[in-house]
């Protein structure tokens, strides 16, 4: 067995093709938990060159175990993939979208480029299956050839358009493979082109030069082990070998060990420097697990994560956080000890600490709760900093408020929040260069424009929390978060002692299931959905039908309660169901509907105005 490392591309260089053998399993790679990952790693060495930083760590993707196929000699080399089918697949489908791309934006140069590492060229005895790079198994052989020879994105989507059944909510599955295609077809438009009136990143530089600057990351930045068997290998014991669930290190543990390697290569004390600095990282705390993104990590290693990042103000994957750190250290080598390295991430985990576990009366608890609910943990590298940079708690105070405004209102406008790693790592680079402090951060981000950065206006915001359906945008968490703070708007001086102990749930006033019990403002029943699929353009039914199925779930219909009503009440007639909600929620939020005596699109659009009211006061810009 001979194992190298290769470049991505050096894989596919040959006229070769390798053959997936019959017994293995179909294409199974989906986009949550395969596809993003690997485009993560991609679009990171392809931001790594276009920012001028082409001397970064090389990223390895995974291994390949290759086998020589005993066949009679052709003009095509043959081997059999014994581990790692589904990547080489993948990747073949990736060089095709992207050959593609190129093409259909006219970098013809480049589109022929890459055309030789997607398809074989030359004598081949049957060119039909010769000219593969990669030959699936036979149930995935036709999606495989369209993907691969359809030559551009239209042709595919003509072979595999969208369908959707009548009357059915989504479209019907296509091909895995197929999917994958437009995937990182999706994923080049963006990163290359931009989506709204967002600039892609070296926007100023020609699309052609940019998609070059990125092939060449793709030639000696990303690499691949290649495992080749030679004779007497037995390819089934390695295959089990290689796929056997070991429990690997974690990268805290991996920089542990090359911390304290390089203390001791200096002669500084090992010991005495773990009790004082590292042995706080082996408390129980740090190995809690906590999600991020689509996986679960532990909090130490989500801690050096956020550490790297705010310190060289761009976005580490948590795979490359360990070759990223090592070269950061020997790079830069930003500390004139082992012992002021420890120091520093001692006390920067200290902040960590309180930026995911605040007390609650720390200047940080409202915004931590908000983050929680929100899922919006891309702001830790600029918490960090400022933490790092000991302003005070009154200055954290009216930042925290700023941010938290700043997220809460994107996301009752539905504003993306796909770039929010690249937002907060620039805020924190141009906080560390110009001064960490609250009215430097205001002032940044009301610099920002555009849908993925901008801080919306009270217009936009009203327009929003009047017209978009809040409880199908935001999720659970964020709708209680936001009602739950509206709610504490009402407290005075009785009561503001209250507190309200276990889950809330949300709400509908007027119930999504009305068609029953509540008549439409003229006095007409409602149309259900297949009634309202066939109701004829300018129906007057069918509109009010939509219209009020559109405004039941605005923020002007929605409440919370602190026990949940059983269905029969919940979509009873308002006079049933208001003296039973009132009944179950003494919540000032609540309260407040006590003397509605008709609740209808008036009344919640009369309640929505109020509510944007207090919400414009809550979050102010």
């Amino acid at each position: 067995m001979k194992a190298i490392a290769v470049s991505l591309l050096a894989l596919f260089e040959t006229k070769m093709q390798v053959e997936v053998p019959l017994f293995q399993r179909q294409y199974v790679w989906s986009r949550e938990r395969n596809w993003e990952p690997l485009w993560e790693d991609i679009a990171r060495k392809f931001t790594d060159y276009l920012d001028g930083r082409k001397d970064a760590p090389i990223h390895f993707l995974g291994a390949m175990v290759l086998d020589l196929k005993q066949t009679p000699a052709t003009h095509v080399g043959k081997r059999q993939v014994i581990d790692g089918q589904q990547r080489l697949t993948t990747l073949q489908i990736f060089l095709a979208a992207f050959r593609d791309f190129c093409d259909e934006h006219e970098c013809d140069d480049m589109a022929k480029e890459c055309a030789g590492f997607t398809l074989n060229k030359g004598m081949m005895a049957d060119p039909d299956v010769d000219k593969f790079k990669v030959w699936p198994t036979q149930l995935d052989r036709a999606q495989f050839a369209d993907v691969m020879c359809a030559g551009s994105r239209a042709e595919l989507l003509k072979r595999h358009p969208l369908r959707k059944r009548p009357y059915a909510r989504s479209y019907e599955r296509r091909p895995l493979m197929v999917e994958a295609y437009f995937f990182f077809y999706e994923q080049f438009n963006e990163f290359f082109i931009g989506v709204g009136d967002e600039h892609p990143l070296a926007a100023d530089a020609p699309l052609a030069q940019r998609l070059d600057e990125c092939f060449q990351a793709l030639k000696s930045s990303l690499q691949v082990v290649e495992i080749d068997l030679e004779h007497g290998d037995d390819a089934q014991v390695i295959f089990e070998t290689l796929n056997a669930r070991g429990v690997p290190l974690l990268p805290a543990d991996l920089l542990r060990n090359f911390i304290f390697l390089r203390a001791a290569r200096r002669g500084e004390p090992q010991e005495s420097l773990y009790k004082q600095f590292w042995a706080r990282f082996d408390d129980p705390f740090w190995r809690v697990e906590v999600k991020q993104g689509r996986l679960l990590r532990p909090r130490s290693d989500l801690f050096l994560q956020h550490f790297l990042a705010s310190r060289l103000t761009t976005d580490i994957p948590i795979t490359h956080l360990f070759a990223e750190y090592k070269f950061w250290i020997e790079r830069e080598n930003p500390f004139f000890s082992v012992s002021d390295e420890l120091a520093c991430l001692a006390r920067q985990g200290e902040d960590f600490r309180r930026i995911i576990a605040p007390v609650a009366d720390d200047a940080l608890f409202q915004l931590v709760k908000f983050i929680d609910a929100f899922d919006v943990r891309t702001c830790y590298p600029l918490l960090l900093a400022m933490l790092d940079a000991g302003i005070d708690d009154a200055e954290l105070a009216a930042a925290s408020k700023m941010l938290e405004s700043f997220l809460c209102r994107r996301a009752i406008c539905g504003l993306t929040t796909k770039n929010y790693n690249r937002v907060f790592l620039g805020l924190t680079r141009t906080l560390r260069r110009e001064g960490i402090t609250a009215a430097n951060l205001e002032k940044q981000l009301r610099a920002q424009s555009g849908d993925s950065t901008e801080w919306p206006s009270d217009e936009r915001v009203g327009e929003a929390w009047r017209a978009q359906h809040a409880y199908h945008l935001l999720n659970n968490p964020k709708v209680v978060y936001i009602l739950k703070h509206l709610n504490d708007t009402y407290l005075t001086k009785k009561n503001e002692t209250m507190s309200v102990e276990g889950a809330l749930t949300v709400e509908h006033i007027l119930p999504q299931q009305w068609l029953d019990k509540w008549k439409l403002p003229d006095g007409s029943t409602g149309m259900n959905f297949i009634d309202l699929a066939k109701a004829p353009a300018g129906d007057i039914r069918a509109e009010s039908t939509r219209n009020r199925n559109a405004i039941l779930q605005t923020f002007g219909n929605l409440t919370i309660l602190t026990q949940s009503l059983n269905s029969t009440v919940s979509n009873s007639q308002w006079a049933i169901k208001k003296p039973q909600l009132l009944k179950h929620s003494l919540l000032p939020i609540n309260q407040q509907l006590h003397n509605v005596e008709v609740w209808d699109e008036a009344a919640i659009l009369q309640r929505s105005n109020k509510l944007l009211a207090r919400a414009l006061k809550a979050w102010p810009r």
